[in-house]
């Protein structure tokens, strides 16, 4: 099992401005190298508390780039719809190039209304915009001379400056919420896939990672490996009611920014979104027992997470990629640094042979 530390900025600004946010982060993404973490990773959300402090996932990671030397950085994700690809995949090939070929670029569809209507694209096209966008990127990465005649975009012939580092380009994920065909689509192009399982249950997301690795296997893709990246909240302290205080905290807190963004799914009604008016309910039942007990979020003292992974291993495979948040909402840096200290000294050494 392989561990990252991802970045989810759940923060209203009279909490934590901006500039603190990043500097904490920053410093975070440092300690994870220094203790052996794969990966750096971070969304893209737009003017809200619900992750507005990270509208480009770019920037962050070329500042944790200049900071690092060996831990990969990830988009987690890019939203493929709301830009050009000529200008997404430049932009990704700067950041290749200043990482030296550390960079993993995860791509998504997106899913808040609001963010639809800001840039002006239709919810109903968000999936076949993010699929063209996706291959548009990969053809500008790795061939020259491109012309491209899509639905949304047409251009051409373009030799995309600068290259990437890596050749024949980044390695690319897929997020996908709840889609198993999603996650089937990724494994068939030989793309590696980005899931959360606090959104679905567990078995509705053992079927979506069987999928993808079936349809792997079943495309024969040699190179490089299957990748399941699975991302989860983590509050480790020295004691289970501390752990549980400080998880209620920040899990409340996160689920009321959550609610005030998804409150306009309810009257969604798009075929690229089926079952999302339901998700704004789901958010409001959130309860932290619940989520504690289906092991959707990561809390106790070392023993007690170290307990947790193993379960999620035996339920989801050992080849996984766990990508951790340690800092939350506005919560404390001490607080947040405590729980990857525990985390580090006490937990990652009993997955060590798998990793």
């Amino acid at each position: 099992m392989e561990f990252g530390i991802n970045f989810f900025p759940v923060v209203d600004p009279a909490s934590k401005g901006p500039a603190q946010y990043y500097e904490e982060s920053l410093r975070l993404v440092e300690a994870a190298e220094a203790n052996g973490f794969a990966h750096v990773q971070t969304v893209e959300h737009y003017c809200s508390p619900y992750g507005g402090y990270s509208p480009d996932p770019v920037l962050f990671l070329t500042a944790a780039a200049m900071r690092t030397t060996r831990i990969r950085l990830i988009t987690g994700a890019v939203i493929a719809a709301f830009e050009h690809p000529v200008k997404i995949a430049s932009r990704l090939a700067v950041l290749d190039n200043l990482s030296h070929g550390r960079l993993d670029v995860g791509f998504g569809r997106g899913f808040l209304p609001r963010e639809f209507e800001m840039f002006g694209f239709s919810m109903d096209e968000s999936r076949a915009r993010f699929q063209e966008s996706v291959e548009a990127c990969r053809r500008l990465w790795s061939e020259t001379d491109v012309v491209w005649d899509g639905k949304f975009h047409s251009f051409g012939p373009v030799t995309l400056q600068p290259r990437p580092y890596t050749t024949p380009h980044p390695r690319i994920y897929v997020a996908s919420a709840s889609t198993p065909d999603s996650c089937a689509a990724a494994g068939r192009d030989g793309y590696g896939v980005q899931v959360v399982p606090s959104v679905v249950s567990r078995e509705r997301l053992q079927e979506m990672v069987r999928r993808y690795r079936d349809a792997w296997a079943e495309a024969g893709h040699a190179e490089p490996a299957p990748r399941v990246q699975i991302k989860y909240t983590c509050y480790v302290a020295d004691d289970r009611e501390t752990a549980m205080t400080v998880a209620d905290t920040w899990e409340r807190n996160y689920i009321t920014m959550m609610a005030r963004e998804v409150a306009a799914l309810a009257e969604v009604r798009s075929a690229d979104y089926p079952g999302y008016e339901t998700f704004a309910d789901k958010v409001k039942k959130y309860s932290l027992g619940k989520a504690l007990a289906d092991n959707k979020v990561l809390v106790g003292t070392p023993a007690e997470v170290a307990a947790q992974l193993t379960a999620i291993e035996r339920w989801f495979g050992p080849d996984l990629c766990v990508s951790l948040q340690f800092n939350p909402g506005a919560m404390p840096e001490a607080q947040s640094r405590r729980s990857f200290d525990l985390f580090v000294r006490d937990v990652m050494p009993k997955f060590a042979e798998t990793a």
